[in-house]
C-alpha cells in the first residue's frame, strides 16, 4: 500500500502548491485596477482599505481550500491504514 500513500502524498502536495499558487496570481490581477486608483488624489487611502479586504478574503478562500485538502488528506490516511492492517 506504500504507492496508496506516496499517491495520496503526491496528490495532497499538488492541491496545496497549486491553491498557493493560484491565490498568488488571483490577489496580483485583483489588486491591479486598485492599484490604479490608489493613484488618484483622494482615492489613495479607500483604494488601500479596499485592496487590504480584498487580499485577506482572497486569502481566507485559498486557506479554507488547503485547510480541507489537509483533512481529505487525513481521511485517506486512515481509510488506507484500515485497508493496509494485517488480517488476524
Amino acid at each position: 500500500m506504500s504507492n496508496m500513500r506516496e499517491l495520496k502524498d503526491l496528490v495532497q502536495e499538488a492541491v496545496d502548491k497549486g491553491a498557493t499558487t493560484v491565490e498568488e496570481v488571483h490577489k496580483a490581477i485583483a489588486s491591479l485596477p486598485l492599484d490604479v486608483l490608489s493613484t488618484i488624489d483622494g482615492l489613495e487611502k479607500p483604494a488601500k482599505s479596499i485592496k487590504d479586504i480584498q487580499e485577506i478574503t482572497i486569502g481566507g478562500v485559498y486557506d479554507i481550500i488547503r485547510n480541507v485538502n489537509g483533512k481529505v488528506s487525513q481521511i485517506a490516511t486512515e481509510i488506507i491504514d484500515k485497508i493496509d492492517k494485517p488480517k488476524s
